[in-house]
């Protein structure tokens, strides 16, 4: 029994002797005997005495889930002692068999990694190692409910990138398992639709180099928010309009290699090997102003593409004129 419930068993049964039922009064002081027990173990937690410390540490990871919020509050205080205690009786939580306390020792933790207190290294720290434990079984997990993972063998740095396109089967739970990830240096969102709490999860993904947002429903003000927040990765917000083709991104004309078959480019008449030349009468200089002028466009909006072709009889290049009416990603 721990002390939380001895406490409770006579408190109880004093109440019961003064005539009051023997439930409420059990329901009654459960709450207010843990309370109290919690925040005098908080506040032992620094204790002079180093045997004061350990047993209200040891008290504190019995009582468990009702101990979470007065830890929380520990971690983000401005006692170091505390504060780092209170992290490694919350890390040590995250090796509970109660999935649930588990899950709300690691929110926890994170909140206090971000909240930038005393602790915040240590939170970071104990997040760290978590993860690196759970990394398997996380990519697992996302692969069953239909993420895509790609190797990224780049010569500067290797890793791996998450896509969510419309097969995904998960909720904004299951996103929190990419922080478990070793190695993701990109994500990509096509045609699922994120709010802030997923954006939120996110935004705590600071080794990210490239986040693709097609098709998210998200705000410009959303999208400016997650820039603000992860400075150095490069972010394609597209609306929800999708062309269907693929080029090289590196400067230089604007010259279509692959065009997915059935894509809206591809039911207009887009070629591999075509220019693009502009969009709605707006110049194109290379790829990237292509996507920079289709990505505000929704799905069902139609755009006018202007095209050089090359194969004529006489060598030279034909202009070419498309509408195209954008696919949703």
């Amino acid at each position: 029994m721990t002390r939380v419930s001895q406490a409770v068993v006579v408190v109880a049964t004093l109440m019961v002797g003064c005539g009051l039922p023997q439930a409420v009064a059990a329901e009654a002081d459960t709450t207010k005997a843990e309370t109290e027990a919690i925040a005098r173990w908080v506040a032992e937690l620094g204790a002079p005495q180093f045997a004061r410390r350990e047993a209200a540490s040891k008290a504190l990871l019995e009582a468990g889930q009702p101990a979470l919020g007065p830890l929380a509050a520990a971690i983000r205080g401005r006692d170091f002692e505390v504060a780092s205690r209170g992290t490694e009786i919350v890390r040590d939580m995250l090796a509970a068999d109660d999935t649930v306390l588990a899950a709300e020792a690691e929110r926890v933790l994170e909140k206090s990694a971000e909240d930038g207190g005393k602790a915040a290294r240590l939170a970071a720290a104990a997040l760290d190692f978590h993860h690196v434990g759970m990394a398997a079984s996380a990519r697992e997990e996302l692969e069953s409910l239909g993420a895509v993972f790609r190797e990224r063998p780049f010569v500067e740095q290797a890793g791996i990138e998450a896509e969510f396109a419309t097969g995904w089967k998960g909720t904004v739970a299951d996103l929190r398992q990419l922080a478990r990830l070793r190695g993701l240096t990109g994500v990509g969102f096509h045609g699922v639709r994120l709010d802030e709490e997923a954006l939120a999860v996110v935004g705590r993904l600071e080794r990210l180099e490239r986040i693709e947002l097609f098709g998210t429903g998200l705000s410009d003000n959303a999208v400016a928010a997650l820039a603000a927040k992860l400075p150095a990765a490069r972010i394609d917000f597209r609306k929800g309009g999708k062309l269907g083709v693929g080029a090289v991104a590196f400067g230089g004309p604007c010259e279509i290699r692959t065009v997915e078959p059935g894509s809206a480019a591809d039911q207009a008449g887009i070629r591999p090997g075509d220019v693009v030349l502009a969009v709605d009468g707006n110049p194109v200089a290379d790829f990237d102003g292509l996507t920079a002028r289709v990505a505000g466009r929704g799905q069902g909006e139609r755009v006018r593409l202007s095209v050089a072709r090359g194969g004529a009889a006489d060598g030279e290049l034909e202009r070419l004129e498309f509408e195209v009416r954008l696919d949703a990603w």
